[in-house]
């Protein structure tokens, strides 16, 4: 089975993992804890078009997305979310936020522009998306 990632997410993320079912991206943003969770099912564009079990791997790949994150201390809350209004291919965004960080209260999409990651914090963060 091939799997193309959207241009998009190429452009915006650095790969980290390959987990079961999703390619699991960090977004190159270093205000925030950001993965970016991907389905490797070409086609799928919504959580309805995936085969039932694909969709139990995803909330469970989704969970420890979200364990990877939480084990940062200055994550204090997890945004989970599959907007897909400009990136069609089904992705899950899964965000860790704390008071006062620069969006804070609102959501982290569309804020402002990203600041790049610099090579030892991205690092950090591929190395605990792939020890988790």
């Amino acid at each position: 089975m091939t799997f193309t990632l959207h241009s998009r997410l190429e452009a915006d993320t650095h790969f980290a993992a390959d987990w079961p079912l999703c390619r699991v991206l960090v977004m190159n943003d270093a205000r925030y804890p950001w993965l970016v969770l991907v389905p490797r099912r070409d086609g799928a564009m919504e959580v309805t078009q995936l085969e039932p079990a694909d969709r139990a791997t995803l909330m469970d790949e989704v969970t420890r997305a979200g364990y990877c994150l939480q084990a940062l201390p200055e994550v204090a809350k997890l945004n989970i979310g599959a907007l897909g209004n400009k990136v069609p291919q089904l992705h899950v965004h899964v965000v860790g936020r704390r008071q006062g960080d620069p969006a804070w209260p609102e959501p982290v999409w569309g804020h402002s522009p990203a600041i790049p990651y610099e090579a030892d914090p991205l690092a950090r963060m591929i190395g605990l998306v792939r020890a988790g």
